[in-house]
């Protein structure tokens, strides 16, 4: 058995500047789960920031990649490697545009849908069987945004309120999802 049963990792970019973006619900969600959990986070050898505590017996490590979004493969792979974690035991959480805001989409793995966080990591590890729950960020509201602007655009103090008020929902997918039941999860929260 590892040291570490799970690892949910949170797609976003570091730094002040991009704290409150749609291209940080992967974050701002881990941070929830901290909070939550009463954790905090350090910086770790994955190039990335870390917390562990245990949920219904497992041990599971937060991560969140310092590297930037489209390098985060780079952190995954490490941590993966280090623990010997199958890639059905990381959970991704990341922003998906074609969700409205906060409404979240749980899938057992999958292509990267153009999402370039994803992209790296199914690149760098070979493999796209990663669980994850998408979470909705809307899609650009006209011809005037380009979507990397999108992307990196704040959450309004109401969207925000949104993805944040739906946490719960999230938190619970991700015991279902850890105590093996990915179908219950998909069931109740899709």
């Amino acid at each position: 058995m590892s040291a570490v049963d799970y690892i949910i990792v949170g797609l976003g970019n570091p730094g002040d500047k991009y704290k409150k973006t749609r291209h940080n619900a992967g974050f701002i969600i881990l941070d929830l789960i901290a909070q939550k959990m009463n954790v905090n986070f350090s910086f770790s050898r994955f190039d990335a920031l870390s917390a562990t505590f245990s949920l219904d017996g497992k041990k599971i490590m937060l991560l969140k990649p310092q590297t930037y979004m489209n390098l985060s493969g780079k952190s995954v792979l490490s941590a993966m490697s280090f623990y010997k974690i199958k890639p059905e035991n990381i959970i991704l959480i990341f922003d998906d545009i074609c969700l409205p805001v906060g409404k979240i989409r749980i899938r057992k793995k999958g292509s990267h849908g153009g999402q370039n966080g994803v992209k790296s990591i199914i690149t760098l590890c070979g493999t796209d069987n990663f669980p994850r729950i998408k979470i909705g960020i809307g899609n650009k509201p006209n011809d005037m945004w380009r979507l990397d602007d999108w992307v990196i655009s704040s959450f309004s103090e109401d969207e925000l309120k949104t993805v944040e008020g739906d946490f719960e929902s999230v938190f619970k997918a991700l015991e279902l999802m850890i105590s093996g039941k990915i179908d219950e999860a998909m069931s109740n929260y899709n």
